[in-house]
């Protein structure tokens, strides 16, 4: 029974102090109350906090986009990581066309050339694959999985701490109001008192409700003694949890780096396989590569490639484009020009390149020194390097 009792004080307790900070809410919004105001540095801390968690949430969304493109996979995963349970292994995109390939070149024959460079390409593509897997499970572990337990952890003790200091603010500024209402009613029976006339009867009723209105203020004085002190409290355990986002931003900044690291390796290593494949495919017949329009890829040296990719492939032997014809070999030995077709549009990289259209013709020529897969092209009164696998020379 006594159990019983006190749960049912505790729960008219807890019902009136809901109902008063509604209504300190309510009259807050109506413009009918007075509101506490946090201090500037608080403010400033929160909005910071709340600023992380928002773009954390969009980093980490799009970074989870970027490395599975796939949203139907993305979801599997989610509900597997939910049941505490490993998805089943599947071939990616690149390891599922490089079995297409391989399965294609077998078909057609690994003794044909197009059936082998349908096979070695087919090899690359797995090996891109497997570099993805790991790309996947590097960037989850070092990059998204401490991101998630900020979102999921800090910010959400964070969160309850804030609406904890809400709660109280409302409690302190519930306790201010009170105060000042029991003021007002102890001044205006002062006030009373000394306008009534005489008569012991009415003197007495003043002087007990003059007694019960200053024990009344004497309370909530007390009050907001005590409400002040919980909010003051509860304002700097708030404060030190804020203060932390700032380790937040350091951590997370490793954690960048980490990410940036994993993706060097990862598109060094595919730049590395690709140049493998493109020397492999340079070894084919000539009379196989002209029949295919000599080649269809840009000469890596146009391509403006990061510098941390250069650094990683710097031990790779250099390889010059292996479609470079017996006339362009015979034009670079001698000091004449000739007359060239233009295959694909070429867009120039810098002022000392010449930009060129598909099907267009030109002249080049070769000057000493050049690097080995370009020559010199002119049109009319313009002249910049070109690339020679773009060319075709006419006789």
């Amino acid at each position: 029974m006594n159990i019983m009792d006190f749960n049912m004080k505790k729960l008219a307790a807890d019902a009136g102090t809901f109902l008063s900070r509604a209504v300190q809410f309510t009259e807050e919004k109506l413009g009918q109350a007075e509101k506490t105001e946090l201090d500037a540095h608080l403010e400033n801390l929160l909005s910071k906090a709340e600023c992380t968690k928002q773009w954390t949430e969009k980093i980490m969304k799009q970074t989870e986009v970027l490395l599975q493109p796939n949203p139907n996979a993305r979801i599997e995963e989610f509900f597997y990581e939910k049941l505490d349970r490993k998805a089943p292994s599947r071939m990616n995109n690149p390891e599922l066309l490089g079995q297409y390939m391989i399965d294609a070149g077998n078909e057609f024959g690994p003794g044909t050339a197009y059936g082998n460079a349908l096979i070695k390409c087919g090899e690359t593509q797995k090996q891109i694959g497997t570099a993805d897997r790991e790309l996947i499970q590097t960037s989850a572990i070092n990059f998204l999985t401490p991101l998630r337990n900020f979102i999921e952890g800090d910010y959400k003790t964070i969160t309850k701490e804030r609406k904890l200091l809400q709660n109280k603010r409302l409690d302190l500024d519930a306790a201010k109001t009170r105060l000042k209402k029991a003021k007002v009613a102890e001044a205006r029976a002062a006030q009373l008192n000394t306008s009534q006339p005489e008569e012991n009867n009415i003197m007495v009723n003043v002087s007990y409700v003059l007694n019960l209105l200053h024990v009344k203020w004497l309370k909530s004085e007390q009050e907001v003694r005590i409400t002040q002190s919980e909010f003051d409290r509860q304002a700097e355990i708030t404060r030190l949890l804020l203060e932390g986002i700032s380790s937040t931003h350091a951590h997370h900044l490793r954690c960048l780096n980490d990410f940036v690291e994993a993706q060097m390796t990862y598109y060094a290593q595919c730049y590395k396989y690709m140049l493998d494949l493109q020397k492999q495919l340079g070894s084919f017949p000539s009379t196989f590569l002209s029949n295919n329009n000599q080649s269809s890829s840009a000469p890596v040296q146009s391509v403006s490639t990061p510098s941390v990719l250069a650094s990683a492939s710097a031990s790779l032997p250099s390889v010059s484009n292996s479609v470079v014809t017996s006339g362009i070999s015979e034009l670079k030995s001698s000091s004449g020009s000739r007359k060239a077709r233009v295959l694909y549009d070429y867009d120039a990289a810098n002022s000392s390149e010449l930009s060129l259209l598909a099907d267009e013709v030109i002249t080049v020529y070769s000057i000493p020194g050049m690097d080995s897969d370009w020559l010199m092209g002119e049109r009319g009164n313009q002249k910049g390097k070109v690339p020679i696998t773009y060319l075709e020379l006419l006789n």
